[in-house]
């Protein structure tokens, strides 16, 4: 009767003792299968940067290189200004008349603000005639 009482204690006590061990190796392995796939990147990008090896391009004094600054345009609003397509004169005459700006490839129109005149493929047209087409109004509006 005491060695039934003993078999579970015994069965759980070499659970504990093997399931490090088994965790252990699969921890190597993906630790192994990480540190491979970063030697082969690096090789990579040291292959990518090697100079030629030619004479002329040992011989030629390289230039030293230049940070390069980005300038950004002053945006209005969260996003900076669609160049318009249509001149201004037409822009300023179709928002005089109450028209809005149809964006045909999309079919969306905009009353107004940043794709206003500005899309690549558009047109004027009222509001009314734009909803009769099956255009449907811009969201951000």
């Amino acid at each position: 009767m005491r060695l039934f009482r003993l078999i579970p204690v015994l069965a759980a006590a070499a659970a504990l003792v093997l399931v490090p061990t088994v965790s252990g190796a699969q921890t190597q392995e993906a630790t192994k299968t990480s540190k491979d796939s970063t030697k082969k990147k690096a090789r990579k990008k040291a292959k990518e940067t090697e100079e030629p090896a030619g004479e002329a391009a040992r011989a030629a004094p390289q230039p030293p290189e230049t940070p390069r600054t980005r300038t950004k345009a002053p945006a209005t609003g969260s996003a900076e200004r669609a160049m318009p397509t249509v001149p201004a004169s037409e822009i300023a005459a179709a928002k005089a008349s109450g028209k809005v700006w149809v964006n045909t490839e999309t079919g969306v129109y905009h009353k107004g603000g940043r794709w206003y005149g500005a899309t690549t493929h558009g047109k004027f047209m009222t509001e009314d005639e734009a909803i009769k087409a099956g255009y449907r109004a811009s969201k951000s509006q």
